[in-house]
């Protein structure tokens, strides 16, 4: 910090006896006034740079910076005025060259500190952890999601944006609005087994996650359309645990095991779904709560037409999420996890993010485009992202201290077989 203030006073002193040495030789009020002009240009111009980097680096918001940028071009409107003379002339005097030196540095302190960052002198806030200063706030994750509701008025239909915006509405635990969202994407795109299956499942979370109903009558048309659609027939044998009927739960997540690899975290957690359902069938008192089988979000978005499978693939991550042991102790079964990417330069809000529950650890994951919760930010928007897992005890999206996270290193869009290890806690 005294480094930086002993520069600037060396850059202030050299900026004034550049500027008096011609003003102390002139007798004319005139030239003072447009050395005047000059000092507040090249003041308001700094402050302008400035404001610019703040922006660049993302220390200040749009409107933050909107709104100073304009009251900078009304000072220049005010304090800057070409062309204007005055007519008298007075003697020279020293006392103009003093009150010049005294408010030069004046103004351009004063400026710096209403419109620069001077936090950023701070060592310990240079030295705090850059991720801290990026993130957003979930007022701020609300406000783009809002955003989003907004734009869909007067685009309603906008099949990629109300899939956005059902999925957004989801990770956040906002269940009722995202079941509404998913009901019109319904009517925009009937016959899509994918994007039933999230109906029926986000519609289940809102009734108290219950199944029964319109969320199972919604899984069968899912079926209908594709008999192998894993969270189909996920849900469809989680809704027959549900009312008991245990040799109906057996028989649709067997049907899960004869598509997925015998060796992948979903055969097992089927299978051990299966072995509770045939205990409990046989009359035999449960060992633990039954499980419930969990498939993967769809990897592909509720829209008309499917992306190109190559295009789908360079845009989405996928890999398995674990909690580390030692861990285990500290949270609940129903505490929520979080698994997103987000960009590894760049904005810290979830490029695409995926809502589970500690009871479904580990569990494997995809995470896609059609994930996005901002429009014109996606996994496919850059070159590399940071994957991670957050357990969150208050549901919040918002990171908190206390929460147990886990990440990889940078990756690009594309990876494959990635393991997330929760292990840490957020300071």
């Amino acid at each position: 910090m005294i480094a930086f203030w002993i520069v600037a006073v060396l850059l202030m002193a050299g900026a004034l006896l550049f500027i008096l040495t011609p003003l102390l030789r002139k007798d004319e009020v005139a030239h003072l006034h447009a050395l005047r002009d000059e000092v507040n240009l090249m003041v308001l111009r700094d402050q302008l740079h400035e404001l610019d980097a703040d922006r660049a680096a993302g220390t200040i918001d749009a409107a933050a910076y909107e709104s100073s940028r304009q009251e900078l071009e009304r000072r220049v409107a005010e304090d800057v005025q070409p062309g204007t003379k005055l007519a008298k002339t007075v003697p020279r005097k020293n006392a103009v060259g003093l009150l010049v030196g005294l408010s030069l540095p004046v103004v351009a302190v004063s400026l710096y500190f209403l419109l620069g960052n001077p936090g950023g002198l701070d060592p310990a806030q240079t030295s705090a952890p850059k991720e801290a200063a990026h993130e957003v706030t979930e007022e701020q994750i609300q406000a783009m999601i809002t955003g989003l509701a907004q734009r869909l008025k007067d685009s309603p239909d906008d099949v990629q944006g109300w899939s956005m915006l059902a999925r957004s509405y989801n990770a956040l635990g906002r269940f009722g609005e995202a079941a509404d969202a998913y009901a019109r994407l319904v009517k925009l795109a009937p016959g899509n087994a994918d994007m039933l299956a999230d109906y029926a499942d986000t519609l289940a979370m809102s009734l108290n996650k219950s199944l029964q109903g319109e969320p199972e009558k919604l899984i069968a048309r899912a079926l209908e359309v594709d008999p192998k659609n894993i969270k189909a027939l996920a849900l469809a044998g989680s809704a027959a645990f549900e009312r008991r009927d245990y040799p109906v739960a057996i028989t649709q997540w067997k049907k899960i095991l004869a598509i997925v690899p015998a060796d992948s975290d979903i055969a097992r957690s089927t299978g051990d779904s299966i072995g509770e359902a045939q205990t409990l069938a046989a009359g035999k008192p449960a060992t633990a709560p039954a499980p419930l089988a969990v498939a993967p979000a769809p990897t592909n978005p509720p829209t008309a037409t499917a992306p190109s499978a190559p295009a789908a693939a360079a845009a989405e991550v996928a890999g398995t999420v674990e909690l580390d042991a030692a861990l285990r102790a500290q949270v609940a079964d129903t505490d929520t996890v979080f698994i997103f990417a987000r960009a590894a330069q760049g904005p810290r809000f979830p490029l695409a993010v995926l809502r589970k529950q500690v009871k479904d650890l580990p569990t494997a994951f995809v995470l896609d485009d059609s994930m996005s919760m901002v429009p014109d930010a996606k996994l496919s928007s850059f070159p590399m992202v940071v994957v991670g897992a957050r357990v969150s005890k208050s549901g919040s999206a918002t990171p908190t201290a206390g929460d147990l996270e886990g990440l990889t290193e940078p990756v690009r869009p594309g990876a494959k077989n990635l393991k997330i290890r929760i292990d840490a806690q957020r300071k």
